[in-house]
């Protein structure tokens, strides 16, 4: 079995990971809880797996580098990440309900990875500007704050859908209803902080890889200014939540917001835009 096959399992074991979390949802079914979780952390198990023999493979094949450098690998990694922070969420607030709204991304970026046409799961030599070694640090540090985003923009959505409901505190001691407005309120706050702290890691890490590889710490290539777009959006609201208090729908609806900054700075950037990032693609 090769790393394609055990990234294809994870795929669809997402995915029912997915169905279980929203059957708790809709269905009001609790005891789906504890086997959403476990095949959600098996997949991600399966997942880890597969990042690890995918690393071998490029070693097998004599051009042997960290499964992170082109957009198949990073998708899968994004993926990563997204479930073991919201597993972790998971744990310390001990709400199984918000996998109906975090899984979800996570499957989606896998399905992206496997069906996708526009992506291409070759193992190629790495090209000069990425043989370094900061290559692991900027690119582990980036996406860690974009899978937080992610989380933040799942748990905004989780809010607007709370709020729509108005059954506001109703029935929040209860697993198979969403928590209060105010606990997913701090739950946002806090993975934005996380990610926003990630990101400035990865920005600064990629300013002194950029200096090693290309002489300049900041050249406005499309990716760095767009990097740096999304955290000066990150970075306005949890200003705005610090000084003037804002939070509830304002801030779940710029957690939304954010995340779309986040993706086109990722995704759109790389197809849509050339620049000194464009082999990020392939």
């Amino acid at each position: 079995m090769d790393s394609s096959q055990l990234l294809g399992i994870t795929t669809f074991t997402y995915l029912f990971s997915t169905l279980l979390y929203v059957a708790i949802l809709v269905f009001k079914t609790a005891r789906l809880g504890r086997i959403a979780t476990g095949f959600t952390f098996i997949a991600w198990l399966i997942q880890t797996a597969g990042l690890i023999l995918r690393w071998r493979e490029s070693y097998q094949m004599g051009i042997g580098h960290a499964p992170l450098t082109n957009m198949y690998e990073s998708v899968v990694f994004f993926a990563w990440v997204i479930v073991i922070l919201y597993l972790l969420i998971e744990w310390k607030f001990k709400t199984k309900i918000i996998g109906a709204f975090a899984v979800p991304f996570a499957f989606l970026a896998m399905a992206y990875a496997s069906f996708s046409t526009d992506i291409s799961q070759t193992i190629n030599p790495l090209v000069p500007a990425l043989q370094s070694n900061w290559l692991i640090a900027h690119v582990v540090t980036c996406f860690v704050g974009y899978a937080a985003f992610a989380v933040a923009a799942a748990l905004g959505i989780m809010y607007l859908v709370k709020k729509m409901m108005k059954n506001g505190e109703d029935s929040s001691a209860r697993p198979t209803t969403l928590p209060p407005l105010a606990t997913i309120d701090d739950i946002i706050h806090k993975t934005m902080v996380f990610g926003f702290i990630w990101l400035t890691a990865g920005i600064i890490t990629g300013a002194v890889w950029a200096n090693s590889a290309w002489g300049t710490y900041w050249s406005w290539d499309p990716k760095e200014t767009w990097s740096l777009i999304t955290w000066f959006l990150y970075a306005i609201t949890l200003h705005a939540r610090y000084t003037r208090g804002w939070s509830g729908t304002k801030i779940a609806v710029l957690s939304i917001f954010g995340f779309m900054a986040v993706i086109f700075t990722y995704y759109g950037v790389n197809f849509l835009l050339a620049g000194l990032h464009s082999y990020g693609s392939s």
